[in-house]
């Protein structure tokens, strides 16, 4: 067969133009003739990402839902005795409720049981002197009864031990064995505050053969300065200890230590038993499980009452912002995993988050980019707190990229028109686990107060009324949404709803938890794109340099 030539090959004429079109729609281009469309826009930075989220978030994120958690928080407690205690029928029902709702929508839950030492003070105590002037004291104004203290009666010539009233009244009083030589037997003894954990003081004086123990406030400072170094204080044992405990005011405790041959008597009518507790976890299925974003609350209440702003507030914000993160993150593909955490037992010494902390490897813990803690944020007489990740008052030791945390949550609160405070990172709450000497896991969170006293100059940054408690029913039955009724003081309420109008439902401000829950959905939606300035995938954390501070029983101390 002939092979016929194609005349493409040989005549120029008869080429395709493709060639010279392309070199033609080139210079076209260049000389700006022909239009191209619109450019590919670059795709979105994680910043801008998270920011795109945040805004999408914090919309979603309504009063009224987290308002709706809280009142079936209310409820529960209502059918299971008042109470939302760990160890108690009404927290079992409370995880119940957290756990169903997160894995209908979406998380990977996990339930982590662990047993923890219970504590319930059964009837209020009573503390009187006897001789040689008869005098009744009142409870919660003059003493409280420490956390695990032993039941019983106690009555006894008071003993002073190893005090010192001279200003700057620096003691170790009870820190040591050796402070109780020659403590007669059958006494009750009178320690001061400082040094060491209560714990201690008061295992010492049991040992000595104390039949009850005094534990009073150091009167450090100035009154006006600290004055929670001189008014009576909550605070916890840590365990069962086998002698009547109470603490006092430092004036109190001055005016015992001063006297001799003065005979006391406590009342104390207290159970203590180990129960079985759990913590609630959800994470999400997809995102870098290297540097997970941690956030948390304590779901307990204390055995008083139903914990509606203790910690119902940071438990319902905080499930609100996972339920409304989930399809949001399912969509957008954020670049972290997200882990939300709900405690049990924080109300008997952190005991939840201790535990899940010390369950984790070295490699877990790494893989901890950072966490996130909310508790109390909707308190009636409120403050907007921030955890002082920078460390400006010296009261703590956050580890590196808390401060970055700090700065996110006040630039927040900024956006939305509102300043803020510090609130000192000292432990108490469920942080104190994670920013531990070893651990040192970045951390940052929202406080609003709870038995300190709102101060004039917060009253001008955050209205409200001065002088008067952040929560009044702080670790009481009245922490609820019928305060009055459940034992608060009605002036009181009186006072607030007359400041804070209808932003006051129950013992809640509902424009505090409004702002905070806002603020905890921006935080979570910025940090699941991006943690830089905070943490990266594989960072191990910065040890804290020194162990955190003790913690405590609901924001109650241990020394």
């Amino acid at each position: 067969m002939l092979h016929r030539r194609s005349l493409s090959d040989s005549d120029p004429s008869t080429r395709p133009r493709a060639g010279r079109v392309a070199v033609a729609f080139a210079a076209a281009v260049t000389l700006g003739l022909v239009a191209t469309g619109p450019a590919v826009a670059d795709p979105p930075t994680p910043a801008q990402a998270g920011a795109a989220a945040s805004k999408k978030l914090t919309s979603a994120v309504t009063p009224a839902g987290v308002l709706g958690h809280l009142r079936q928080f209310q409820r529960i407690a209502d059918a299971n005795g008042d109470t939302r205690a760990s160890g108690t029928p009404g927290y079992d029902r409370s995880a119940d409720y957290v756990a169903q709702k997160l894995q209908r929508a979406g998380y990977r839950v996990s339930r982590q049981s662990f047993q923890f030492p219970f504590f319930e003070e059964l009837n209020p105590s009573k503390f009187a002197q006897v001789t040689p002037t008869p005098t009744t004291y009142v409870n919660g104004t003059d003493f409280y009864t420490l956390a695990f203290s032993g039941d019983g009666v106690a009555q006894g010539t008071v003993t002073p031990v190893d005090v010192n009233l001279a200003p700057p009244r620096a003691t170790t009083s009870g820190c040591e064995a050796a402070d109780f030589a020659g403590f007669p037997r059958g006494n009750i003894a009178l320690v001061q505050r400082g040094t060491c954990d209560f714990a201690v003081k008061a295992a010492n004086a049991a040992a000595a053969g104390a039949i009850g123990v005094i534990i009073f406030n150091q009167g450090n400072g100035t009154e006006a300065e600290n004055p929670d170094r001189y008014e009576a204080f909550q605070g916890n044992l840590g365990g069962p200890v086998p002698i009547p405990a109470i603490s006092t005011t430092y004036a109190l405790g001055a005016q015992l230590a001063g006297t001799t041959n003065t005979v006391v008597r406590i009342e104390t009518d207290t159970l203590s038993e180990t129960r079985t507790t759990q913590n609630v976890l959800a994470e999400t299925p997809g995102g870098r499980a290297d540097n997970v974003v941690m956030a948390g609350a304590h779901l307990d209440s204390v055995p008083e009452g139903p914990g509606i702003n203790d910690n119902g507030t940071g438990s319902a914000g905080l499930l609100e912002v996972a339920l409304k993160y989930a399809p949001l993150a399912k969509h957008a593909k954020p670049t972290n995993k997200v882990r939300f955490a709900w405690w049990g037992a924080e109300e008997s010494g952190l005991l939840g988050s201790e535990h899940y902390v010390a369950s984790l490897t070295p490699a877990q813990v790494a893989n901890i980019g950072l966490y996130l803690n909310f508790d109390m944020i909707g308190s009636p007489n409120y403050k907007l707190a921030v955890y002082d990740g920078d460390n400006s008052t010296g009261t703590g030791t956050p580890p590196a990229g808390s401060g970055a945390l700090e700065t996110l949550f006040r630039k927040y609160l900024a956006s939305r028109g509102q300043q803020a405070v510090d609130s000192e990172f000292d432990g108490r709450s469920d942080y104190g686990p994670f920013i531990a000497e070893g651990i040192g896991i970045p951390s940052g969170g929202l406080f609003t107060g709870a038995e300190g006293i709102k101060t004039a100059d917060e009253a001008a940054k955050f209205g409200g009324v001065p002088d008067v408690a952040y929560d009044p029913c702080y670790h009481q039955a009245c922490d609820s949404f019928t305060p009055t009724a459940d034992g608060g003081d009605a002036a009181t309420y009186q006072r607030l709803a007359a400041a804070y109008g209808r932003k006051l439902v129950g013992n809640v401000n509902v424009f505090a938890l409004d702002v905070n829950s806002d603020a905890i959905a921006d935080a979570v939606a910025r940090l699941a794109f991006d943690t830089s300035g905070i943490s990266a995938p594989g960072d191990t954390p910065t040890a804290a340099a020194a162990a955190a501070p003790s913690g405590g029983q609901g924001h109650l101390i241990l020394a």
